[in-house]
């Protein structure tokens, strides 16, 4: 039961990514812009913007999965919620601390590939508009981004 839940884990956090991309693309560029605008437009002075609120919209499956799949002993839904909060939490970790440092936990890395995370957020947001955005995935950084990093 282990290995499998490890690997339902898994499998897990690498379809969140995907989920992560068309949600960002489809319903946070598109139906619920007026809760995601205000990222592409932040107020330093704000410390919290309303796109935060899809914090709690991406925890509830999380926890709901969690909660059922742990009610009659743990079964595979334990092993999704799981999968669904760390995702979460490294989605935390990378965007909010390191890309747009929400908190000053840490600013620099020496690793091509954060820095290529952070370069390819940094061309996401240079749309300030609704329309016209690139690169909606957090943790998968197409290529030329990371070609770029590798040939400094």
């Amino acid at each position: 039961m282990i290995t499998t839940g490890i690997l339902i884990i898994l499998a897990t956090f690498i379809a969140m990514e995907g989920v992560s991309w068309l949600t960002h693309k489809y319903i946070m560029h598109g139906l619920f812009w007026f809760l995601h605008e205000d990222h592409h437009v932040p107020n330093k002075e704000k410390v919290l913007e309303k796109n935060d609120y899809f914090f709690l919209i991406f925890a509830i499956p999380g926890i709901c999965f969690t909660v059922f799949g742990s009610l009659d002993g743990i079964n595979y839904l334990f092993f999704i919620g799981l999968g669904i909060t760390l995702y979460g939490f490294i989605y935390f970790l990378i965007h909010e601390v390191f890309i747009h440092q929400r908190l000053k936990w840490f600013r620099n890395s020496n690793s091509k590939y954060l820095r290529a995370l952070r370069r390819a957020h940094k061309v996401h947001h240079k749309h300030l508009g609704k329309h016209h955005g690139e690169c909606f995935g957090m943790l998968l950084v197409p290529y030329k981004y990371f070609k770029a990093e590798l040939n400094k």
